[in-house]
């Protein structure tokens, strides 16, 4: 079962595309897979024919573990098959089975790869099919190694066990597997950045807040929007851009991208000895599904007009629910919006998701009577709660964003200045 997406830990079988005895071409989708955000295609890294189907349809399977074997048409396989039922009996049967599941692994070449979660794996091969025992692989994703660069001590240059165990007692160096949050361009479209190390005073409030507070130490800050001139902003763009619409969700993703931007450490996030300060506001808009929450990705929002905004999101929303959107478009998030103002609900806070380092909780704008100029009025009033880790925002800091975030919705127009 290889990583579908960086927070997958294992995913179920949805459905083989590919049955068994079929032809297979390298990089062919041969099975859909439901991971913990969305409904991938898992892919063939050789061609061949699929020989077995290990996890049928409709079951789980854990990040490294077998779920079929592709190899030559007509070719034994019987070998393997009792190499990988050795393999999961060992998990329960102690390290004499271990050994046992790893001497049978050491096998003539020919014999087939199995499908596992190394699949980018490609330095130890054999007509382009990957050469590494099911333990090995298993050990890898446990301890965060990336196989692309272990050379395999087995036949053929086949990865086991003990080639792992050494880089895990430090006799062999190689690099590790890229962290699951790493926000770098590998994440298709994410803004680049720029670090600086933390100073003294900065790690030690990071360190005694962790210590106190929790892994995220975080902080809440609520403001008051009259939303009256947004609305009307609204209702022309509406009026110019018929039959499209906006919402006032996507001003405010638009208003957010702009107003994080002057102030830069809400755009950034804690790296424990450095923060990482980004270029543009990749804007996550918190999507309600089936299953729970999922946040799409507007990439660089400070750099697109609202129209364009509001039907991308749209787009978003709606492959999210149907469980299509691909790992880059739900990962790499600079700060998120999260917005439950259609629901009725008036105020609330929300919870960051690291690294980001805040979150913004929207509520309803409401009809409220209030006193400009010594007479009651009436203001459509909207709750902001800005939820902010405290590791890289401080409150005045929080407070400076949200007053020029309550300045630009208040008035449009500063947008533009």
């Amino acid at each position: 079962m290889p990583k579908l997406s960086p927070t997958m830990e294992e995913g179920q079988i949805s459905s083989w595309v590919k049955e068994e005895g079929d032809a297979i071409e390298a990089n062919e989708t041969i099975a859909e897979v439901d991971t913990d955000k969305a409904t991938m295609e898992m892919t063939s890294l050789e061609a061949g024919t699929l020989l077995k189907i290990i996890v049928p349809a409709g079951e789980n399977a854990k990040l490294g573990q077998t779920i079929g074997i592709i190899g030559e048409k007509g070719e034994d396989f019987s070998a393997l098959l009792k190499e990988i039922e050795s393999e999961g009996s060992s998990n329960g049967a102690g390290a004499a089975k271990e050994k046992e599941a790893e001497t049978a692994q050491e096998k003539p070449a020919e014999t087939p790869a199995a499908v596992r979660e190394t699949a980018p794996a490609r330095s130890a091969t054999s007509n382009g099919r990957l050469l590494v025992s099911p333990i090995a692989a298993r050990m890898a994703t446990e301890n965060g190694i990336d196989l692309r660069s272990v050379s395999g001590s087995g036949p053929n240059g086949r990865i086991i066990k003990r080639d792992i165990e050494a880089i895990l007692e430090g006799k062999t160096e190689v690099p590790s597997a890229a962290p699951a949050f790493a926000q770098t361009a590998d994440i298709g479209g994410a803004s680049a950045y720029r670090e600086e190390n933390t100073s003294p005073m900065r790690r030690t409030i990071a360190q005694r807040l962790t210590t106190s507070i929790g892994p995220v130490p975080t902080f809440y800050l609520t403001v008051e929007i009259e939303m009256d001139r947004a609305m009307e902003f609204r209702r022309q763009i509406n009026e110019s851009i018929a039959p499209e619409k906006v919402s006032l969700n996507d001003i405010i993703v638009k208003v957010a991208a702009i107003a994080s931007l002057k102030h830069p450490f809400v755009n950034s996030s804690y790296r424990d000895d450095k923060i990482r300060f980004y270029e543009d506001a990749d804007v996550g808009v918190a999507v309600a599904i089936d299953e729970g929450l999922i946040t799409p990705v507007v990439r660089k929002a400070n750099k697109k007009g609202i129209a364009e905004i509001s039907r991308e999101v749209r787009e978003l929303a709606e492959r999210a629910r149907a469980k299509k959107l691909q790992p880059e478009e739900y990962t790499g998030a600079t700060f998120s919006i999260s917005n439950l103002g259609m629901f009725g609900i008036k105020e609330f806070t929300a919870i960051i998701n690291p690294p980001e380092a805040a979150i913004f909780a929207v509520g309803a704008a409401k009809p409220t009577p209030v006193v400009k100029d010594g007479e009651i009025v009436v203001r459509n009033l909207m709750s902001v709660t800005m939820s902010c880790d405290h590791r890289v925002i401080d409150g005045a800091t929080g407070a400076k964003f949200l007053q020029t975030f309550k300045q630009m919705l208040e008035n449009p127009v500063l947008m533009l200045m």
